[in-house]
């Protein structure tokens, strides 16, 4: 494949969201950076389509700028286990995230896409209360509420995206866009939320606002407030002479 329109980096690349945003990348004429942890997981990223591999850890924000350094555009899957007993202490969806708003800030990153969650600010109401409250218990939606405002404030191009309950079926490609909060409320498989976290970098129309999403099989109530995107195309990387 040929690269020559960029850089992207892959904030939390190694969880199961990541995997599919960094394999669709693969597939583009950008620069795959993938950021990990975990110095064991290079090989098996390369594997999966990344260029580069990042070795860091968000919550240290020299490692936050040494992973945006000539950086176009991040999309962003990371997060906190949902098992109440490993939340603890700072968590990588706040003080992580805001680390690294500031970091693509001051390195000039012109576009931004943060997968956050139903049930964050205004779409408490869409996610269900058993979950909401072991989140809420942990700190996890008030540290993504306080990352999605910090994006909002910062002087970057952004979309979040905030999908309701994650599940590991595959792509159903009937995603339910919403917008202004309570809008939706269901699952999604985590392959259409990484189709649609790629998209929005090739979709001006996303700039600077926030959807919830979930597949039209896992809508639990009608929708309230449905939005219809006109999807920019993927670029396809030429295959390399």
């Amino acid at each position: 494949m040929t690269r020559t329109d960029g850089r992207v980096l892959v904030v939390g690349a190694t969880g199961k969201t990541g995997t599919h945003v960094v394999a669709a990348l693969a597939e583009t004429p950008f620069v795959v950076r993938a950021l990990t942890r975990d110095a064991d997981a290079a090989d098996a990223l390369r594997a999966q389509g990344a260029d580069e591999v990042a070795v860091g850890d968000l919550l240290d924000s020299a490692d936050a700028l040494r992973a945006v350094a000539d950086v176009d555009a991040i999309i962003s899957t990371a997060g906190a286990s949902l098992r109440l007993g490993d939340i603890r202490g700072e968590l990588v969806d706040g003080a992580g995230l805001v680390n690294l708003v500031d970091a693509a800030a001051a390195a000039g990153v012109q576009r931004f896409v943060l997968m956050s969650s139903i049930g964050v600010g205004d779409s408490k109401g869409g996610l269900p209360l058993s979950i909401r409250a072991i989140l809420t218990a942990g700190g996890v939606l008030s540290a993504k509420e306080r990352s999605e405002e910090h994006l909002r404030e910062s002087p970057i191009s952004h979309t979040i995206v905030r999908p309701g309950a994650l599940t590991d079926s595959p792509a159903t490609n009937e995603v339910l866009v919403g917008e202004g909060g309570d809008s939706v409320c269901g699952s999604i498989p985590r392959a259409d939320v990484a189709n649609v976290l790629v998209r929005a970098l090739f979709t001006p129309g996303t700039e600077n606002r926030t959807f919830e999403i979930v597949s039209r099989p896992g809508l639990r109530e009608p929708p309230n407030t449905l939005v219809d995107i006109d999807w920019g195309t993927v670029p396809r990387a030429e295959p390399a002479d």
